[in-house]
């Protein structure tokens, strides 16, 4: 059976390895990494026939891309929005971090070249969800999408950020799509921690752990009480069938939910 919870450690070169093309979560397809980066540091990422999306999670960096380049800083996750350089295969996105900071590297195979792009805080703002008010209003979540299929229909990938309210589910109803998806958790304390479902399977989420969720299985969460919880969601397209914001296919045994009074 597939592996399909993770509890990655940062190395001592700074990198922490979530998924790849041929480690236990390759069924996501995705190559993805986070980077610990020290005041002064650099790092440079360049793909032959892979795209590259470099997300800012806090501090601030310098990003150098096709000729630009901008210095960008954020907070943290749960306090300011996102920054993102996004490229096609073989151009090059260097980083060098001014202070310490932290990035989440998204890659996947793609011959099809697009316009580079960065993605900044408002371009990607954050609203509350569908689901604020129901379900006895404890599923309150905010989603941004940095970019997907209708954004940039060119990329194989689609990536976005969840702030779950304190004590709150996210991705309620339970819901499923073909494409696989990966989750990244943050906690905005160290001691939160959460639950994320994948099919029948249930782990506990902690800072930096993530879920590889495989195509077609129901995949909520929940945040304890008193925790905030950030969600990265990262997903990728299958051939001839992107993921669409359409694509959400509830599990029927809980639409009852959506008319019911608490």
């Amino acid at each position: 059976m597939a592996e399909v919870f993770g509890y990655p450690q940062y190395d001592a070169n700074g990198e922490m390895i979530l998924t790849t093309y041929d480690n236990d979560y390759a069924a996501m397809m995705m190559d993805i990494r986070m980077y610990a980066m020290k005041a002064g540091e650099e790092r440079t990422f360049c793909r032959e026939g892979e795209e590259i999306a470099v997300l800012l999670l806090s501090g601030k960096i310098t990003y150098a891309w096709d000729g630009k380049s901008e210095t960008v800083s954020r907070k943290d996750v749960f306090t300011e929005g996102p920054w993102c350089v996004h490229v096609s295969g073989g151009k090059t996105v260097s980083v060098k971090a001014e202070t310490e900071s932290e990035i989440l590297v998204q890659c996947t195979k793609n011959e099809k070249a697009f316009e580079s792009r960065l993605y900044a805080p408002e371009d990607a703002p954050w609203i509350y969800s569908g689901a604020k008010g129901k379900f006895g209003d404890v599923a309150n979540r905010r989603v941004n999408t940095i970019f997907d299929h209708d954004i940039n229909p060119d990329s194989n990938m689609v990536l976005g950020e969840v702030l779950n309210d304190r004590g709150n589910w996210s991705g309620y109803l339970p819901h499923r799509h073909p494409q696989p998806e990966t989750y990244l958790f943050k906690f905005d304390r160290p001691e939160g921690f959460g639950a994320s479902f994948v099919g029948d399977r249930v782990f506990k989420s902690v800072n930096n752990s993530f879920s590889a969720i495989p195509g077609g299985e129901l995949h909520p969460q929940a945040v304890a009480p008193g925790f905030e919880m950030y969600t990265c969601w990262m997903i990728r397209h299958l051939d001839g069938n992107p993921w669409l914001q359409t694509d959400r296919c509830e599990d029927e045994r809980y639409l009852w939910l959506h008319d019911a009074k608490f």
